[in-house]
């Protein structure tokens, strides 16, 4: 297979996994280009991503790092037969690469559970919501920026009405059902489209009050995207700069017991929709 000149978040992350298994067998690369029949160069460039690998020759490396993780090598062998561009590759060159990075993991994903301080959830947002929020950035986006990323933010949302939609807990703070983006008006009609949404059987919608006080992480939104086996599990972080992915094994537990706490804390899925409600009625 030929080299690749950009691997996708994807792509990036099958090579970053066959690295951890070789690792956790002890075998150094030398070593695995020997029991493959192969030089140094390519175990490096799967490992990176910028060399295809096919679903028998990630079962075959699985072989040679003794993985009996069943489970895990299936996943890994399934990431391998992805082929073909998804929408997001339309965007290339015209959003952010963690953009599309997020766009391709929340496509793949099995379950999603996040928490977020000061903006409703961005696959629950509506077009004039995403609209008010996407206009108060630093630098100010252009007519034409603002369009792609308006049109991106949309598409997302399909992944909630695919024939398997994944599992998803949405924990919203009230700050970011009480911020008015976009005015009154608009502000009404996204909490109404996050009360419709709550009502799907993949969507659960709950409210961290106020009187919740603390919380861990309580100046972070972040989103837990869980994979078809938990050593594939990303979070990821919004960040002033951009989208920060995590996937380390330690960060990944940390997080699912931030989220836990925060649940814990968190109002009942039909409490939350009349709190949601009450708050509409006074816009």
């Amino acid at each position: 297979m030929p080299q690749r000149s950009a691997p996708t978040v994807r792509q990036r992350r099958l090579g970053a996994e066959l690295r951890k298994m070789r690792e956790h067998a002890g075998m150094n690369v030398a070593r695995a280009a020997e029991r493959l029949g192969a030089d140094r160069t390519r175990i490096s460039n799967m490992e990176s991503g910028r060399l295809g690998v096919s679903d028998e020759r990630v079962r075959m490396l699985a072989s040679i790092y003794s993985c009996g993780d069943q489970g895990y090598v299936d996943a890994l062998a399934a990431m391998a037969t992805e082929r073909g561009q998804g929408w997001w590759e339309e965007y290339r060159g015209k959003l952010a690469t963690d953009a599309l990075d997020l766009a391709e993991i929340e496509h793949h994903a099995v379950r999603m559970r996040g928490v977020q301080i000061m903006h409703i959830p961005g696959l629950l947002q509506t077009e004039d919501y995403a609209k008010a929020v996407f206009s108060t950035a630093e630098p100010a986006p252009t007519a034409v920026q603002l369009r792609s990323r308006l049109s991106h933010r949309l598409r997302r949302r399909d992944v909630l009405d695919r024939e398997e939609p994944p599992q998803c807990t949405f924990l919203i703070h009230e700050a970011a059902l009480r911020m008015e983006f976009g005015g009154p008006k608009v502000a009404r009609g996204q909490l109404e489209h996050v009360l419709e949404a709550s009502e799907r059987a993949n969507v659960t919608v709950r409210v961290v009050p106020f009187a919740a006080g603390g919380f861990p992480n309580a100046s972070i939104s972040s989103t837990y995207i869980g994979g078809p086996v938990p050593q594939l599990d990303t979070v990821q972080l919004e960040a002033p700069n951009g989208v920060v992915l995590v996937d380390a094994e330690t960060p990944l537990a940390n997080y699912r017991k931030v989220l836990d706490r925060t649940e814990g804390l968190s109002l009942e899925p039909e409490n939350t929709r009349d709190f949601i409600r009450a708050i509409a009625r006074r816009l």
